[in-house]
């Protein structure tokens, strides 16, 4: 591994190195879970076949791709256990730290360095070839940097300096937009210390803090700062920086576009488990489409990984001679794959990158008895401890929680109309969560059980939603529910999760073989709090003496917030000369701005430093910001996808920053980026602004406004093309606009205490010794057996030991 932990890579016998980027790396395997080769001279000279060997704990299997279907092996061998351990703990560890996956843009540019390094000698075509979009270019910024240029020349590693590396960065993307924001607060070559104060205070503090908890810089941090980002050590030892300081600054890890405390676990994990979000996934077997597609354990792995805590197991009755319990997609051609492997691939990924309760929703079509002591068996010997079968002391089961009995009914509602029986083998190792049908909120609430959940296929809740959504919100407060795809979405699309976080549903299960729209705002939302899989929500959705309504226009007690963005330029945004332009959206409930934003195309073909210079984007009122998010997408003009960016509202710095993008499967790209200012602030309705409140100094208008349009039907496309026409404008969200319309009957006064809810079935969700949790419920019956959620499941929970 490179010094800075960029890349892995190994030399082979013809000295050539490979490079493999460790933001690809998706999982790392010892023992009896790497991929031992099945070469016979591989396994020859590293006495594979030897019952001796220990060959298995000396076996590191590195997993990487693109996204969670299109993976590589890449085997290695150590001549110690603990060498292998060590690596594989350290690779896995550096994969998923958040804070590496959202730093400062000089670190991203710092990454390509080492590809340079690390293969010796370089020539021309070597740089040219990473930067192919304008040759003459890179041949100008080579020479800028005093660097050999010809077409056959070489560069040797001593001459190539990390300084020399960034020379000719600078030169080959200059930034003319920097030193127009330089020259607005100093018409010398360099600014002072008093000048960069007034930018820091002006541009990059956020003006909701308060001064008293988080004080302005004080003059020795921002001569620290000139010390740190002025190359020109005339400069900073006089108090002054350049331009070309200011850019390194905003390249610098202070100017993040994302809060990092709010990456880390920084969220209350002990309030019962109705009162979080949970990451959720529908048909985890299935890599493709839903009829026919191929089933694979290593989905589950890659679900668990990505931080999935609640899964879904499709059993079905084995076949003779073995009459092994299997896991498909019932009355399709999809493939089978065996129970016993999916409970390994579950018991040694579980836990790795995520220390929370891991929910497995059994999904019971299994009619046999020997078949079920079979599944019961496998759960309880290799998940172990891991498997939470008993209740815990500090939360008893209440008296009514059947789920806890022998031959409790499980009712399946898919097409296969049949009843399963769980007999006592399985429903032993069920507790604390009941599935049932869901009959009606009043139902429910007179009851008021808080370990019964149910399920509902998409339309049935969006119905549900556009009805009763004030009492759905009530029914989430105190007991759980999961919404599953409906039938119809056999290519495994996904509906718009963002309506059922609005009234507060846990479980929001999406295919997570397919990273299209909705995919990508599940993925970015819980990266968060220390992608533990759980995200608490907002107060107003979990306090029994308030009632909140997704459709408001106002919430007594939540300060609304005004977000304000503008595009300044782009930065290598595509290998190819093209146009370029950039959408933006804010995401949330559905009184927030429905408008989607779209600056002009960039004037000239040119990806590598595109500059706009329009009128900054301005969403007045976003009601509930912690549950909004803002979504930025960049696409050539042929409306090929380049990137996209979607982060929580709250999670936002105001500022000027450098937004890194993402592929869509939400991977970090290393060099395209956006440089935007954001300003974040409390909103005042416009009776109430002074005259002088305005949007900062950000250029001459290019956007034209058109008329607000109702929301269309939700786009699940990951990369929509945009629209051909180079004027800037706004335009109704397609994506996020998929919030059902309340119907007239729907409304209701706000006044009314919730009912309590039973306090000792609500588990917690402390640490990782939470309690385990059985769920399910009855959705839309007229769903195709594709929407097999519908179907009562039980939901068994594992804990990390």
């Amino acid at each position: 591994m490179d010094p800075k932990g960029f890349f892995v890579y190994w030399i082979n016998q013809s000295k050539e190195t490979t490079f493999l980027d460790v933001a690809t790396i998706r999982d790392t395997r010892t023992g009896k879970y790497a991929k031992l080769p099945k070469h016979p001279k591989v396994r020859n000279v590293f006495n594979l076949d030897f019952p001796d060997s220990n060959h298995l704990a000396k076996t590191l299997t590195i997993v990487s791709g693109p996204d969670m279907v299109n993976l590589t092996y890449h085997n290695f061998f150590a001549s110690k256990e603990k060498v292998t351990q060590n690596w594989a703990d350290d690779i896995l560890a550096t994969a998923y730290n958040a804070a590496r996956n959202n730093a400062c843009r000089q670190v991203f540019l710092d990454k390509i360095y080492p590809c340079f390094l690390l293969s010796g000698s370089l020539f021309f075509f070597s740089i040219y070839k990473m930067f192919p979009a304008d040759k003459k270019r890179v041949e100008s910024a080579l020479a800028a940097a005093q660097l050999p240029k010809g077409k056959y020349d070489t560069i040797k590693p001593d001459v190539f300096t990390e300084t020399a590396f960034r020379s000719f960065m600078t030169h080959l993307c200059p930034r003319p937009e920097i030193y127009e924001i330089f020259t607005s607060y100093s018409t010398k070559p360099t600014m002072t210390k008093e000048n960069f104060t007034k930018f820091l205070n002006e541009k990059q503090r956020d003006s909701r803090l308060n001064e008293e908890l988080f004080p302005r810089l004080r003059q020795d941090q921002i001569k620290a700062l000139i010390d740190k980002y002025e190359p020109l050590s005339n400069n900073s030892n006089r108090g002054l920086i350049s331009p070309e300081g200011l850019l390194f600054y905003l390249m610098g890890p202070e100017t993040t576009v994302v809060m990092q405390d709010s990456l880390a676990k920084c969220q209350d994990m002990t309030q019962p488990i109705p009162h979080y979000f949970i990451k959720s996934s529908h048909n985890t077997y299935l890599t493709a489409g839903q009829f026919s597609g191929v089933s694979s354990p290593e989905m589950y792995r890659q679900c668990l990984l990505a931080g999935c805590r609640c899964l879904e197991l499709d059993c079905w009755k084995g076949k003779p001679p073995d009459e092994e319990p299997i896991i498909t997609h019932g009355f399709t051609m999809t493939t089978e794959i065996l129970f016993k492997d999916v409970i390994e691939a579950i018991a040694e990924s579980a836990f790795k990158t995520s220390q929370y309760p891991v929910i497995l929703s059994f999904e019971n079509h299994v009619d046999s008895v020997k078949q079920q002591e079979k599944m019961a068996n496998y759960c309880k010997t290799i998940f172990g401890d891991a498997l939470l079968t008993e209740p815990l002391d500090k939360y008893p089961v209440s008296e009514y929680t059947a789920a806890a009995q022998p031959a409790v009914k499980i009712t399946d509602k898919g097409t296969a109309g049949q009843e399963v029986t769980a007999y006592e083998a399985m429903s032993s190792i069920v507790n604390y969560i009941q599935p049932n049908k869901f009959i009606s909120f009043e139902n429910a609430r007179k009851k008021n059980k808080s370990y019964v959940i149910s399920s509902f296929v998409e339309t049935k809740g969006e119905a549900m939603i556009a009805k009763s959504a004030v009492e759905f919100v009530e029914y989430n407060k105190r007991q759980m529910s999961r919404i599953y795809p409906k039938g119809t979405r056999m290519d495994s699309s996904n509906y718009n999760p963002q309506p059922f976080w609005n009234v507060g549903c846990q479980m929001v299960a999406l295919n997570y073989q397919t990273m299209d729209f909705p995919m990508q705002l599940n993925m970015a939302l819980f990266e968060f709090n220390g992608r533990t899989g759980y995200l608490l929500k907002h107060d107003v959705m979990r306090r029994n003496d308030k009632k909140f309504d997704p459709f408001c226009d106002r919430i007594d007690t939540v300060v609304a917030s005004t977000l304000t963005i503008k595009i300044y330029s782009g930065q290598f945004l595509s290998d190819k000369n093209v146009k370029t332009g950039v959408e933006v959206e804010v995401i949330g409930l559905p009184g927030d701005p429905k408008k989607k934003y779209r600056t002009k195309w960039s004037t000239t073909p040119n990806a590598i430093n595109p500059v706009w210079n329009e009128e900054p984007f301005v969403f007045e009122k976003i009601l509930l910001p912690e549950l909004a998010s803002l979504r930025i997408v960049v696409h050539e003009e042929n409306g090929k996808f380049v990137g996209h960016r979607i982060i929580p509202l709250d999670a936002i710095q105001s500022g000027f920053h450098h937004i890194c993008l993402r592929s869509e499967s939400n991977m970090p790209l290393t060099l395209p980026a956006l440089f935007v200012y954001i300003e974040v602030k409390d909103y005042i309705p416009a009776a109430f602004a002074a005259p002088a409140d305005a949007a900062p100094d950000t250029g001459s208008s290019t956007s034209e406004t058109l008329p607000e349009a109702s929301p269309s039907p939700e786009e699940t496309k990951a990369s929509p093309e945009p629209e051909p026409a180079p004027e800037a404008k706004e335009e109704p969200s397609t994506e996020s606009g998929t919030n059902p319309e309340p119907t007239s009957d729907k409304k209701e006064e706000a006044s009314a205490a919730a009912e309590p809810a039973e306090a000792p079935s609500a588990a917690a969700v402390p640490s990782p010794t939470v309690a385990t949790t059985e769920s399910a419920g009855s959705g839309d019956s007229s769903q195709p057996q594709t929407g097999s959620e519908g179907n009562t499941a039980a939901r068994h929970v594992l804990h990390s030991s």
